[in-house]
C-alpha cells in the first residue's frame, strides 16, 4: 500500500496575529525599560548626586554592549533558533532592568545598562527575524510597522510615567522598580511566543526565518558615495535625537522652568508623533518619491529646533513639534532608502554597518553632552550652561543636512539610484 504524505497547511491568520501580539508585548516592555530613565534624570541628580556626564555615560554603556552584540551578528539566533533566542534575550533584558533599579551607585547602574544593551539590541533583531518568518509574503510591511508602533508606545508610556503614576516619583528608585516590573513582560511575551510556535510547528508549515543582519568586514569598502552619505546622515541624526531625549527632561525643567510633568509630556511627544506620522510619511514618499529631498528637509529641521530651545524666541512647544516632525520624517525615508542604494545580497551588511556607526556616534555624543553640561555648570541656577550642548546638537543637524543635500545632488544626476524618481505604481 502506497504511503500518502499529507503536506501541512499554512498557519491561520489568527495564529499569525497572535504571534505578532506576543512579540510586540516583549518589544513594548523592552522600549519602556530603555526610556524609563528619561523622567528619572532630574532625580538621579538630586537624590544620587549624579553629574550629567555620568547620566550620559549610562547611554554609552548601553551603546558599547550594542556594539559587542552587533559584531557577533545573528550568530546566536541562527544557531539556537528564534524560540530559544527570544527567551534568552528577554531574560537578559529583564535582568538589566532589575540591575538598573537595584543599584544606587553609578557603576552599578552602568552595569545594568550594559546588561540591558546585551539583551535589548539582539531582542530587536530576533523580533524582526520572527516577523520575517511568519509574515513573509503575508503583510510583512504592515506587521513590522504595527510591531514598531506598539514598541514606541512603550517609549511614550515611559516618558509619561511621571504623569501616569506621579506618586512613584518621590525618589529615584520607585519608578525604576516599576520599569523593571514592566520589563518582566518581556519574558512573558517571549515565553508565550515560544509556546505558541512550538504548538504551531506540529500542525502547520512555517516559513524560514529571515536572515539576520551581519557585519561582513570584507564588504565594508565596496559601498558607493551615496550609501556613505546616508550613513553620515544616520549617525548625525540619531546622535542628536537619542542623547537629546536622555537630557530633554532636565533641559526643559532647568532652562524653560516647566514642571516635571510637562517636561515628561514634551519628551514623550517625540515617539508619540513618530508612532502616528512615520507610517504616513512612508506612504507619502512611496507615491511621490523625492526621498533625498525629504531627507534634506527632515535634517534641516533639527537646526532651528535646537537653537529655539537654546534661546527660546518662541514657545517651547514649537521646537518640540518640529523635532517630532523630523523624528517621523527622516526614519521613514532613511532606512528604506538603503534598499535602493545597495544590492540585495549585501543589504544585511549595509544595515549592520549603518547601525554599528550609529551606535558609536550615539555613545560618544551622550557622553560629550553630559560632559559639556558639567563643564559649563549647567543647572537650574545656571541654565545658560545648557546652550553649548544645544549648539552641539545643532551642529550635528548642520552636518546631517550637508550629507542629505549632497545625496540629493548626487541623486539628481543621470547615474542616481532612483531615490528621487522611483514611486509606487498607481
Amino acid at each position: 500500500m502506497e504511503n500518502i504524505v499529507q503536506s501541512k497547511s499554512e498557519p491561520t491568520q489568527a495564529i499569525r496575529w497572535t504571534i505578532l501580539l506576543f512579540v510586540s508585548l516583549a518589544m513594548f516592555a523592552n522600549y519602556y525599560v530603555f526610556d524609563a530613565l528619561n523622567p528619572v534624570g532630574p532625580l538621579l541628580e538630586s537624590d544620587l548626586g549624579f553629574t550629567q556626564s555620568q547620566i550620559g555615560l549610562l547611554d554609552t554603556a548601553y551603546n558599547i554592549a550594542a556594539l559587542i552584540v552587533l559584531i557577533a551578528g545573528g550568530v546566536i539566533i541562527d544557531r539556537v533558533g528564534t524560540k530559544r533566542s527570544m527567551i534568552l534575550f528577554t531574560v537578559i533584558a529583564t535582568i538589566g532592568g532589575v540591575c538598573i533599579a537595584l543599584f544606587p551607585s553609578h557603576e552599578g547602574m552602568m552595569v545594568g545598562r550594559f546588561v540591558l544593551g546585551m539583551g535589548s539590541e539582539p531582542l530587536i533583531v530576533a523580533a524582526t527575524t520572527i516577523l520575517g518568518k511568519w509574515f513573509k509574503a503575508k503583510q510583512l510591511s504592515f506587521a513590522m510597522a504595527l510591531n514598531l508602533t506598539i514598541a514606541r508606545l512603550g517609549s511614550v508610556a515611559a516618558d509619561n510615567s511621571r504623569n501616569i503614576a506621579s506618586g512613584l516619583f518621590t525618589s529615584w528608585q520607585p519608578p525604576l522598580i516599576a520599569a523593571a516590573a514592566v520589563g518582566a513582560l518581556c519574558i512573558v511575551g517571549g515565553w508565550l511566543y515560544a509556546f505558541l510556535e512550538s504548538h504551531a510547528e506540529k500542525k502547520y508549515s512555517l516559513g524560514h526565518a529571515a536572515q539576520s543582519d551581519k557585519l561582513i568586514w570584507k564588504e565594508l569598502f565596496r559601498f558607493d558615495k551615496q550609501y556613505w552619505l546616508v550613513v553620515g546622515l544616520c549617525v548625525t541624526f540619531y546622535s542628536a535625537i537619542f542623547p537629546f531625549r536622555r537630557f530633554a527632561n532636565i533641559i526643559f525643567i532647568d532652562l524653560h522652568q516647566v514642571s516635571s510633568e510637562t517636561a515628561a509630556f514634551l519628551n514623550g511627544l517625540l515617539p508619540l508623533t513618530a508612532m502616528i506620522a512615520t507610517p504616513l510619511f512612508g506612504i507619502l514618499i512611496d507615491y511621490i518619491g523625492r526621498r533625498a529631498l525629504f531627507l534634506t528637509l527632515g535634517a534641516l529641521l533639527l537646526i532651528p529646533s535646537f537653537l529655539s530651545i537654546a534661546y527660546a524666541p518662541v514657545t517651547i512647544w514649537i521646537p518640540v513639534a518640529l523635532l517630532g516632525i523630523s523624528f517621523s520624517l527622516v526614519p521613514a525615508v532613511l532606512w528604506p532608502s538603503v534598499a535602493y542604494l545597495v544590492d540585495e545580497q549585501r543589504l544585511g551588511t549595509a544595515y549592520a554597518l549603518m547601525t554599528f556607526c550609529q551606535q558609536i556616534g550615539w555613545g560618544i555624543t551622550s557622553w560629550l553632552i553630559g560632559s559639556t553640561n558639567d563643564v559649563f555648570a549647567a543647572s537650574s541656577t545656571h541654565a545658560t550652561g545648557y546652550i553649548p550642548g544645544l549648539w552641539i546638537f545643532s551642529s550635528l543637524g548642520i552636518v546631517g543636512t550637508i550629507c542629505a543635500f549632497l545625496l540629493w545632488n548626487c541623486e539628481r544626476k543621470p547615474n542616481g539610484h532612483g531615490l528621487e524618481t522611483i514611486t509606487v505604481k498607481r
